[in-house]
């Protein structure tokens, strides 16, 4: 009898395509996030906090996070590429929002020079309880607004001098990035990704900032496979014995090995075998081989046309009727109709 879902850390890759009426989880509260747009902020560090944010609401059933653009100067903000933004108000208009987060996005020709609108916004947010933070060297601007003293900082390193020479009160952290209560901060763009991770991570279990990162982070690895893994894929640690399982079920997903086979192959027992799957991957090698084939089958219908047939033959199922009762266990829809609702 096949149990519902996902077990394997395959789940993580497939949390954003299962069928949203079948997540039963209880939704955080909206979080609203302002991103303040400096003339020259980092675009990359910009693009990557965002990102996070943007991702974490295709992961789950309702939106978690709405964001806002905000201009500092303009409506219309150029950054460091030279790419304009448009922002969705001014800094002015602000201040009668209600916000979660406030984030400043400096940038390496971002000229560090305060205002006083900057500065009575943070202040007023701060005073509102609004987490603060910086991206790049847009910490700064929270240290000239006194919001900083007392609290860890992660700035670009650039910076760091003054920072030190200018604002005693404010802890000079030497990691990439800090989140330290009502704070965060990153030193540049790709801190800021992690950041942003660790601040979602504060309302949300692990297993769902890790399905946010199977999606941004899929090419750390040194080599990438048609269904990856980040976690296995980035762990040095892992048996060879488990290694050349795995590879052996990936290169042979339309015609499945047996466990009997891939353990003769790999040179241990099929106890052993399933000790390791159970500790490394969270799920016996029968359970995983067929998380994986159907990963593979739900790839196809999403980015192909390939018919359902061809589908079910490539991911190793000899009956189309198997294949869909195996697809409806998993994702909680039939294949036809999961294609539709994935449709553009």
């Amino acid at each position: 009898m096949m149990h519902a879902s996902f077990k394997s850390l395959l789940k993580r890759k497939n949390m954003a395509h299962l069928n949203a009426g079948e997540d039963s989880r209880s939704q955080p509260p909206l979080r609203r996030v302002a991103f303040v747009l400096l003339d020259n902020f980092s675009l990359m560090a910009f693009a990557g906090a965002v990102d996070a944010l943007v991702t974490a609401n295709l992961v789950t059933r309702e939106p978690l996070v709405e964001v806002l653009v905000v201009g500092a100067t303009s409506d219309l903000v150029v950054s460091d590429l030279g790419t304009a933004i448009s922002t969705d108000c001014p800094l002015t208009a602000l201040q009668e929002q209600r916000l979660d987060l406030l984030i400043m996005c400096g940038g390496f020709r971002v000229h560090l020079q305060s205002s006083p609108s900057i500065r009575s916004t943070l202040r007023c947010f701060d005073a509102a309880g609004t987490t603060l933070g910086g991206l790049w060297n847009g910490a700064f601007f929270l240290a000239e607004a006194g919001v900083l003293d007392g609290h860890d900082c992660a700035i670009h390193p650039d910076s760091r001098a003054m920072l030190l020479e200018s604002f005693p009160g404010v802890c000079l952290s030497r990691h990439s990035y800090v989140l330290d209560r009502k704070r965060i901060s990153c030193a540049g763009a790709n801190s800021a990704l992690s950041m942003m991770l660790d601040w979602l991570r504060r309302d949300h279990d692990q297993s769902f900032v890790d399905a946010i990162e199977e999606i941004l982070n899929c090419d750390k690895a040194q080599e990438v496979m048609d269904v990856s893994v980040l976690s296995l894929d980035r762990d040095p640690t892992l048996p060879q014995a488990l290694k050349l399982a795995l590879e052996l079920m990936h290169n042979n997903i339309d015609e499945p090995l047996s466990v009997d086979e891939i353990a003769r192959w790999v040179n241990i027992s099929r106890r052993q075998l399933e000790r390791l799957f159970i500790r490394y991957v969270d799920a016996s090698p029968s359970r995983y081989y067929m998380e994986l084939r159907v990963t593979y089958a739900r790839q196809l219908l999403q980015q192909t046309n390939k018919s359902i047939a061809d589908i079910a033959v490539a991911s190793g199922f000899t009956s189309i009727d198997h294949f869909r009762h195996c697809f409806r266990q998993f994702f909680h829809v039939a294949p036809a109709k999961f294609r539709r609702q994935r449709q553009p």
